[in-house]
């Protein structure tokens, strides 16, 4: 097999056989590849470290949690009892009975069975004109204003579909069951009892709270 010599390279290389050597053009190519790679992995972790100084200086960005153990976080209903001022019982009202119908004798006999489930009774007898003939209902019931959250729920207790009214100007404590239309007899007394045990004793109600995280 013959020697030959490619132009150009004056005799500095020698090729044997169908097969060119390596040149040493391509090992710079592979330095320039390798230089290439360490500096771009180099600016990455510089530009890491100049974000980790930042995160230290401005406290990274985060919020801050309280420390301590977490506390489960939801919502729960908790009771939280009826803040109401105690009611005055039957014996401590006074009530008058007063007929605002056309029928007779209603007053006389409601004030007695009132009597029986232990109220005081005051006045018995017919409705003002106020009232008389102007009341469509079973009944109305009227006090002073601060009868409406003590004297009056304890009295409609005894007749459920009376209507409540307070009047302002109103003075004392003692209270009005003026008798309507459509007046038939008092509540049930077993029925009324049970409606003024759940008054004197009421549920305690649910109060949502929320628990922070």
């Amino acid at each position: 097999m013959s020697m030959l010599t490619p132009p150009g390279m004056g005799g500095q290389y020698r090729i044997k056989g169908d097969k060119y050597p390596r040149l040493r053009r391509r090992r710079r190519r592979g330095r320039f590849v390798v230089l290439a790679v360490v500096s771009v992995t180099a600016l990455g972790v510089a530009g890491w470290g100049t974000l980790q100084l930042i995160d230290v200086f401005t406290g990274g960005g985060g919020e801050a949690s309280a420390a301590g153990p977490k506390s489960d976080c939801g919502t729960r209903a908790t009771p939280s009892p009826t803040a109401t001022a105690p009611l005055p019982k039957p014996a401590g009202i006074t009530v008058n009975v007063l007929n605002a119908t056309t029928r007779s004798g209603l007053a006389k006999q409601t004030a007695d069975e009132l009597k029986k489930r232990g109220f005081k009774i005051g006045d018995v007898g017919n409705a003002t004109k106020d009232y008389d003939k102007k009341v469509k209902g079973t009944g109305l019931l009227l006090g002073p204003a601060a009868s409406l959250n003590t004297s009056l729920p304890v009295l409609a207790t005894q007749l459920t579909t009376a209507e409540r009214r307070t009047d302002a100007t109103r003075k004392g404590a003692t209270v009005d069951l003026i008798i309507g239309d459509r007046f038939k007899e008092l509540t049930k007394k077993p029925e009324a009892e049970k409606a003024l045990t759940a008054l004197s004793n009421p549920k305690p109600t649910p109060s949502t709270s929320k628990k922070g995280c």
